[in-house]
Formats: C-alpha cells, sequence, structure tokens
C-alpha cells in the first residue's frame, strides 16, 4: 500500500488530508474498490488526531468519493461528487476542494425583458430589464453544470461587465449583495436539446435541477436554474439534532 502525503499549507489539516486521498484515487494509485489504510494507520503514519482523520474520511464518504463498510474498513468508491444541498455555496470551491480545475463557458450576457415566468419570481411586471447569463461550468474539462441565471440590475448594476471567464457569477454577487437569505427547490428533469449538448449527455440522460433565488437586504438578487447531469453529481446535505427535536 502507498504512503499517503499531505502537504503544507493554509488549508485546514483534514482538508490536505482529503486532497492527498483524492489525488492517489486520481493518479490511478488507489483503483476504484481498492481498499485504503485504515483511520489508525493513518493517525499513525502521519501523526495526526483520530478526529482529523475520520473528518476527512467521513466527509469523503459523504462526497462518494469513498465507501465505509463497517468492520470490514474503507474502499474507493465509484460515486459521482456531492453538491451541498442546504448551502448557497461556489461551485467553483466545490471543484477545488476536490484538488480538480474549475472551468467555465459563458453561452449568453444580456440585458433581456423579463418572460411572465421570470417577472413572477421577481415580483415585478413582464418585460422588466433583468441581467441574464448562461454559463456552463466544467469539472477537469467535464461539463458539470449548466446555470442559467436571471439577476436585479438595481442590486448587481456592473453585473454584466465581469469576467465570467476569472469570476464566477457567486463569487461577484456575494461581494456586492451579501446574502440574507436563500431559497432551493429541486426536481428531477430531462434536458432540452441544446442544454444536452452543451452538457454533452444524451437527451435520456436524467438531471438534477436546482431552482435557487437569492435575496440580499435590498430584495431579491438573483433566480437561477442549475442543471447537473445526474451520473456527474449528487445532492446532499447534513443535519444536526437541536434543541427543538
Amino acid at each position: 500500500m502507498s504512503t499517503l502525503e499531505i502537504d503544507d499549507g493554509p488549508l485546514p489539516l483534514y482538508q490536505r488530508i482529503k486532497r492527498g486521498i483524492v489525488r492517489k484515487i486520481d493518479s490511478g494509485a488507489w483503483g476504484r474498490d481498492q481498499r485504503i489504510p485504515s483511520e489508525n494507520e493513518l493517525v499513525r503514519v502521519l501523526g495526526v488526531s483520530r478526529m482529523t482523520v475520520n473528518r476527512a474520511f467521513s466527509e469523503l464518504a459523504d462526497e462518494g468519493v469513498l465507501i465505509r463498510i463497517h468492520g470490514v474498513g474503507t474502499f474507493v468508491g465509484g460515486g459521482a461528487p456531492l453538491a451541498p444541498l442546504m448551502e448557497i455555496r461556489n461551485i467553483a470551491d466545490e471543484i477545488a476542494q476536490r484538488d480538480h480545475r474549475h472551468g467555465m463557458r459563458l453561452l449568453c450576457r444580456e440585458v433581456a425583458l423579463a418572460p411572465t415566468e421570470i417577472a413572477g419570481l421577481f415580483d415585478v411586471a413582464p418585460g422588466r430589464r433583468l441581467f441574464h447569463t448562461i454559463i456552463v461550468h466544467t469539472e477537469d474539462d467535464l461539463p458539470v453544470q449548466l446555470e442559467d441565471r436571471y439577476v436585479n440590475p438595481a442590486l448587481a448594476p456592473a453585473y454584466l461587465d465581469q469576467d465570467f471567464a476569472t469570476i464566477t457569477p457567486h463569487q461577484y454577487l456575494m461581494a456586492v449583495a451579501p446574502l440574507s437569505e436563500g431559497e432551493h427547490l429541486v426536481e428531477a428533469v430531462l434536458t432540452e436539446a441544446w442544454e444536452a449538448g452543451h452538457l454533452r449527455i444524451e437527451l435520456t440522460e436524467p438531471c438534477l435541477l436546482v431552482r435557487r433565488r437569492t435575496w440580499s437586504d435590498g430584495g431579491l438578487v438573483s433566480s437561477a436554474r442549475l442543471l447537473y447531469p445526474g451520473s456527474r453529481y449528487r445532492l446532499g446535505g447534513r443535519f444536526e439534532k437541536t434543541s427543538g427535536g
């Protein structure tokens, strides 16, 4: 069994352990379904706490990278990455945490007249001017999300001036209109032909559609359709018990 190496750097130790494990898998040193060193082995070899290794293993299991079988061991999985369902996060950060390369391809950048459905979401009259972008996000050049977003010009007036090859819509909007409230609605859908073409999938492949709205103190900032190929992404969240039960 090859030794796990972790980098020095500013990231928390558990994240550096995660990155080291992902590198082993990506390089082929640890293949699919292969048993990897146990938590106890890594604690001993790396000289770190059991809690740190356990957190790295648990998060990678949630993401589909590892499979943990009680009493047997931990194995390399083959699952799709797990996107956070209950959080408003930047997809570029999710991909970077897996030690993969994020990319963007801008398909549309325009001032649009709001169609009836979108106008209803923003509580404005149909035909109101909104900013509109469509972007394909890639992970190591493989399309993993198609983002179709409308933005309130009053709260993000320079939105269309951004270089969406270097900054994601999420990054810009969080900077100019900090999040005060968010909403996710999730459904399973089939794509339209143009969407399937940009995602490089068959028309028959099921997709996960997240309808996301975000508010700042000044009102509704953005409404986005985030389309994920079902074979490439999963959505999930972790909950903790509260005093309310």
